[in-house]
C-alpha cells in the first residue's frame, strides 16, 4: 500500500463527485472536501490544505485551472485536471500551476490509481529540484558575504586574506555561531566604520 493521501475533489458533475468518492477510498485514500465549483474547492483547501486535489477543468465559476493556481498561492499542493477533450501536453503545459497529470473523461479506477501515483511522484520530485535550488541559491549567497567579509577584515586589520579567513573562522567556532552569519556581522561593523570616516570633522 502506497502513503494514504487526503485529496480534494472538485466537478460541476454529481456523477463524476460521486464516482470520486467512492472510488478513492477504495484505492487507500481520504477524501478530504467535495465541491461542485472552483471558488468552493479555493475555499475548502483554504480552510483544510489537502495533500492532492483532483478537479474538472470547465467549471462555471472559476476553471480547474484558475482553482489550482488560486490554492497554490497559499499551499503547495498537486493536483489532477479531468478533461473531456484528450490533449497530451496538458498537464506540461500546466506543469508551472501545480498539475502534474490529467485524467480523460469518462475516468475509470484503472486510470485514477496510476493517475494519483504519478501526480504525487512528480510533485515531489519538483519539490526535491526547487529546494536543492533553494539551498544553492543560498550556499551561493553566503560564500559571496564571506568573501566580502575576508576582504574587509584584510583591509581594516591589515593582514593576508588567508589569515582575514582563518580569523573568520575562529571567531565563528568561539562564538558558536554560523561562518556567514559572522561575516554579516563584520560587513554591518564595516559599514559603520565607513560611516564614520565619511563624517567630517567640525
Amino acid at each position: 500500500m502506497s502513503e494514504s493521501l487526503r485529496i480534494a475533489v472538485a466537478d460541476d458533475d454529481a456523477d463524476i463527485r460521486e464516482y470520486l468518492e467512492r472510488f478513492i477510498p477504495a484505492l487507500g485514500h481520504t477524501v478530504s472536501s467535495v465541491a461542485s465549483t472552483g471558488r468552493e474547492l479555493v475555499e475548502h483547501c483554504r480552510l483544510s490544505p489537502p495533500d492532492l486535489i483532483i478537479t474538472d477543468i470547465k467549471m462555471p465559476d472559476m476553471s480547474g485551472v484558475e482553482a489550482v493556481e488560486a490554492v497554490g498561492r497559499f499551499a503547495a499542493v498537486p493536483s489532477i485536471l479531468i478533461t473531456g477533450h484528450p490533449d497530451k501536453g496538458m498537464a506540461d503545459k500546466f506543469r508551472d500551476r501545480g498539475v502534474m497529470a490529467c485524467l480523460l473523461k469518462p475516468v475509470t479506477e484503472d486510470d485514477l490509481a496510476p493517475a494519483i501515483a504519478l501526480a504525487r511522484r512528480h510533485f515531489e520530485e519538483i519539490q526535491k529540484l526547487r529546494r536543492e535550488s533553494a539551498e544553492l541559491r543560498q550556499s551561493l549567497e553566503e560564500r559571496k558575504v564571506i568573501e566580502r567579509a575576508k576582504g574587509a577584515i584584510s583591509r581594516r586589520v591589515n593582514v593576508a586574506e588567508d589569515d582575514a579567513y582563518r580569523r573568520l573562522r575562529r571567531m565563528a567556532t568561539n562564538t558558536n555561531r554560523k561562518l556567514a552569519e559572522v561575516a554579516q556581522q563584520v560587513l554591518a561593523a564595516e559599514d559603520v566604520f565607513r560611516s564614520i570616516e565619511e563624517i567630517k570633522p567640525g
